[in-house]
């Protein structure tokens, strides 16, 4: 009959393959949401260069001011051409079917590859060194159905310095005697 008391230790059957795993809490991301009074295909003519309280302690306040002046800077150049082709669009789309619109939406996309591309500069050259990663996401608004562009600024786990860096390539060392 079982000894149903009886406490019985199990035996790991792959004990010699067990890897060290480390858990890092990483916090929910800052949002930013556009500030402007223009919004053209869900991307905003301006953010706020307010510094939000969760990057206290993580970023200066003036690289943070100066990463969304210059993010401002290429919404200012680009977002008025843009409403004029969409201007322009919406008073030919009868007589094109719609086509005439193409051109805004083009236009679009290039803002929307610029600004990604100047985060990306700015990730690599400051954020990723402060353990921190800005990218241009939709979000759904509050109020409507609608979506809107904003930056998400989330924590980099410090998890890949035992690993190494998995953006870069590994690095061997190499022991060479000498006799």
């Amino acid at each position: 009959m079982a000894d149903f008391d009886a406490i019985y230790e199990e035996e790991e059957e792959h004990e010699g393959t067990l890897e060290e795993t480390y858990v890092t809490l990483v916090p929910d991301p800052v949002v930013v949401r556009g500030a402007g009074n223009m919004t053209v295909f869900g991307l905003s003519n301006r953010f706020d260069a307010e510094f939000p309280n969760g990057l206290v302690s993580r970023v200066a306040p003036e690289e943070f001011k100066a990463t969304v002046m210059r993010v401002n800077t290429v919404l200012k150049k680009t977002l008025p051409v843009n409403v004029r082709w969409l201007f322009c669009g919406c008073v030919c789309c009868c007589c094109t079917l719609g086509c005439s619109l193409w051109p805004v939406i083009c236009l679009s996309k290039r803002t929307q590859h610029s600004i990604d591309k100047l985060l990306e500069w700015e990730n690599t050259y400051l954020y990723h060194k402060l353990g921190l990663h800005w990218r241009l996401a939709k979000q759904r608004c509050d109020s409507s159905s609608m979506m809107e562009y904003a930056y998400f600024i989330k924590s980099i786990p410090n998890g890949n310095v035992i690993n190494g860096d998995s953006n870069e390539n590994p690095v061997v060392i190499i022991n060479i005697k000498y006799e």
